[in-house]
């Protein structure tokens, strides 16, 4: 097991990031865990309040597109690791603005591993650099079949190009430089503190204030649902035991049509709000499909499962179940994200200090 004592999270204020965050400073208290995060529109501090003041525990506000302050802070802080998160991950923004999400997640990604490679030559046998990415790098599938680590790379939109093009990225620093990676490729998280522009937490949002649900299309594409803490344990145990140059693909084996998942939250929300059922159902309104969208992902983890002995501790309806009773119970959360007031944290906890 590796025994790394300064870790860099990247994109630790976002919703996954936050997650691996907290079990990193919990779990690891004789790690220093530093959070680097930009703060855009998803990056939310108010994920974090539980542990930002734990001793062992960093945030930094910056932007990995800036190389210098890269380079400033690994001299500054000489981690030992690197799990990198942050990234533009909204298919739908990438589509308006592409150029943004080249930007962040290929030239971001090349400035830490050029940081990583700088500041660990000599030492690589001691470092990891570990890549999160997305299954959405493989393409669409049909009706059959899953994504293996072994499935050649597809990707359908901006936003899967520009993270199939990081993946590419740091697999060629290890050829090349022998610089110690590993990646992994996750299917569809959901959770708490997921910011409420994906399918899941809007939902909820709009049944809950009885505005319509949106649905693409037909509701036909079909996702594989992860829960976000199950997804963040394996990110723990890969990081910790994985073997470098691997890739890890992450999986709920846990399939939905988009028009069923949202059929199931109504039901589930109509429960707790103790609405009659059937009732939040009629909030559902098809749009106009997303253009270039993809049909079905599907993750074969059969090599995590396997080589490290993870597996998801939650089955999708008693994860969903979790998810609608976070949300219920984290009103405040939920308003200031969609308010926008919960970008006044970092001013009122670091600038004001």
């Amino acid at each position: 097991m590796r025994d790394l004592k300064t870790i860099l999270i990247t994109g630790g204020a976002g919703f996954i990031g936050s997650h691996v965050v907290r079990r990193f400073v919990n779990n690891y208290p004789g790690s220093r865990i530093i959070n680097l995060d930009k703060l855009t529109y998803a990056g939310n501090l108010e994920n974090l309040t539980d542990i930002e003041k734990k001793p062992n525990y960093t945030f930094v506000k910056g932007d990995i597109v800036d190389s210098a302050f890269v380079d400033k802070l690994f001299l500054e802080y000489a981690f030992d690791g690197v799990i990198h998160l942050a990234a533009e991950s909204h298919v739908d923004r990438s589509i308006s603005n592409p150029t943004e999400f080249a930007v962040t997640n290929v030239i971001g990604t090349i400035n830490l591993l050029n940081a990583a490679k700088k500041n660990w030559h000599g030492k690589y046998d001691t470092c990891l650099f570990y890549h999160v990415s997305t299954d959405e790098v493989y393409g669409s599938l049909r009706t059959t079949g899953y994504f293996t680590e072994e499935t050649s790379y597809d990707p359908r939109s901006p936003y899967s190009a520009s993270k199939a093009s990081s993946d590419h990225f740091v697999m060629a620093y290890y050829h090349t430089y022998g610089l110690p990676v590993m990646i992994s490729n996750c299917s569809n998280n959901y959770g708490p503190n997921h910011f409420p522009e994906k399918l899941i937490p809007l939902a909820i949002h709009n049944i809950k204030n009885n505005k319509p649900v949106p649905v693409y299309g037909k509701g036909e594409n079909v996702r594989d649902w992860l829960y976000v803490e199950d997804h963040a344990s394996a990110i723990d145990l890969a990081f910790h035991k994985g073997k470098v140059g691997e890739t890890y693909n992450i999986g709920g084996h846990n399939e939905w049509k988009n028009i069923e998942l949202i059929r199931l939250l109504c039901q589930v929300m109509d429960k707790k709000l103790n609405r009659t059922e059937g009732t939040s159902k009629k909030l559902i309104t098809f749009v106009k499909d997303r253009a270039g969208h993809d049909l079905r992902y599907a993750i074969d983890s059969s090599k995590i499962q396997k080589e490290l002995g993870w597996k998801p501790s939650l089955v999708f309806e008693q994860g969903l179940e979790k998810t609608v009773d976070w949300y219920l119970a984290n009103d405040k959360w939920l308003n200031d994200v969609t308010t926008g007031e919960y970008q006044k944290y970092y001013k009122e906890q670091y600038e004001e200090r």
